[in-house]
């Protein structure tokens, strides 16, 4: 997602090859696999958000997806 991070871009491009290695090794079709992701995305949010911010961070999560998604169609 192109936003500005505080996060390393190596760090941050180390964590996806690796979800990304785990999801060809399974085979996982794209269906399943957006599935899951979003599944991880929920646990997250319900985990390590507070409950009054949870819908918050969610809407934002998916704007800039839908603009990362539109940049990339560009």
């Amino acid at each position: 997602m192109p936003i500005i991070s505080k996060y390393d871009v190596a760090r941050q491009e180390r964590l996806m090859d690796t979800i990304l290695e785990i999801l060809a090794t399974d085979e996982a079709p794209q269906d399943l696999a957006l599935m899951t992701l979003g599944n991880v995305a929920t646990h997250i949010l319900n985990t390590h958000v507070a409950p009054e911010k949870r819908e918050a961070v969610a809407r934002q999560f998916g704007q800039i997806l839908l603009q990362s998604v539109t940049q990339q169609g560009s």
